[in-house]
């Protein structure tokens, strides 16, 4: 089986930036990565990964192009998991993370399950949509957008030593 995958960039302008991609089931998720980069123009050399995800995409377990894990935990690797084994009816979403420096993020969502096409080479690019921005579009967290939220303030004035409660001679 062939399975079709649309690939978002998530970014926060008006212009749908999407490829629309086929590729075997049985593929690897490297095989995926491989796909995702060449289709936006990457060169897929930086560091990548995929997430499962839920219905409101919410990132859950990771899946890695290399083990940096040092031997502490089992890290899934993009090499070693077949697309079917994370991807299926019940479970359509992935989240696709590009250069970790630059956090090109993408929402990967299973569109169809279709037959193999005889004489079709996959992965096969099927649609392009949007031109990729020179760069990364920039991540807006929550407390970015809250005006009052300010990481230092937390009401002591380190300024004023004597409201400090610390001996100041303690060696």
């Amino acid at each position: 089986m062939v399975y079709r995958f649309r690939v978002i960039l998530d970014n926060d302008t008006e212009d749908d930036i999407f490829r629309d991609l086929e590729i075997r089931e049985t593929d690897t998720l490297e095989d995926l990565h491989n796909i995702i980069t060449q289709s936006f123009g990457f060169d897929g050399l930086e560091m990548a990964s995929f997430y499962l995800s839920n219905d409101q995409w919410d990132q859950s377990e990771e899946i890695s192009m290399v083990d940096l894990s040092e031997g502490q935990e089992s890290v899934r690797l993009m090499n070693e998991t077949i697309i079917n084994d994370v991807v299926h009816e019940m479970q359509t979403k992935l989240i696709y993370v590009y250069d970790f420096l630059s956090m090109w993020t993408f929402y990967v969502e299973l569109a169809e399950i279709v037959d193999e096409a005889q004489g079709t080479d996959y992965p096969n690019l099927m649609f392009v949509q949007g031109q990729v921005p020179d760069a990364a579009p920039e991540k807006l967290f929550e407390a970015d957008s809250l005006d009052e939220f300010d990481e230092f303030e937390d009401g002591i004035d380190v300024d004023d030593y004597d409201s400090l409660d610390f001996d100041e001679n303690w060696n």
